[in-house]
């Protein structure tokens, strides 16, 4: 295993290569939600809350506000990881999100649903339900990785260790 040390900002600890590893983890799933958050949050909500209603989940009402609410979710999360600031709470939560946009794509293939844009990064992105599945497997073991090992190297671990 490869060590490497940390000496800025007061640390001193040996860095083994998993840490890297879940650096590098929660910087990816974190971008990713915060670029995701972002393209929907900078397009009109009633995009994106058509692209809700097509998976036929939720009441039509409430999709305007889940259009405007889960974007801001996504970046804020998506900030948090790429911070390291409460990192496991982020990754966890991160996880908790990819799981239920798992469970509506899954649905929607079921059902056979005629989704034109799953609505992952906003309108402009049109790939198929079986696609978007398989890339958010990825980002949910991204977002795992972050979480087991991802707080190490973070603005949690420099606070607990001026405690």
């Amino acid at each position: 295993m490869v060590i490497f040390y940390l000496k800025s900002c007061g640390m001193n600890k040996k860095i083994a290569t998993m840490d890297i590893i879940g650096l590098l983890a929660r910087l990816l799933a974190g971008g990713v939600f915060i670029y995701a958050g972002f393209l929907k949050a900078a397009a009109p909500a009633e995009e994106f809350a058509y692209a809700i209603e097509t998976y036929s989940v939720i009441p039509a009402g409430l999709s305007m506000f889940a259009a405007l609410a889960v974007p801001w979710i996504e970046v804020y999360l998506g900030v948090f990881l790429a911070a390291g600031v409460f990192t496991r709470y982020a990754a966890l939560s991160i996880c908790a999100m990819i799981l239920a946009f798992e469970g509506l794509l899954l649905q929607a293939i079921v059902r056979k649903l005629p989704v034109t844009s799953c609505g992952c990064f906003g309108a402009s992105m049109n790939n198929s339900l079986g696609y978007e599945f398989s890339q958010n497997l990825l980002l949910l073991a991204l977002a795992a990785i972050a979480w087991k090992y991802g707080g190490r190297i973070s603005i949690d671990s420099m606070v607990e260790s001026h405690d």
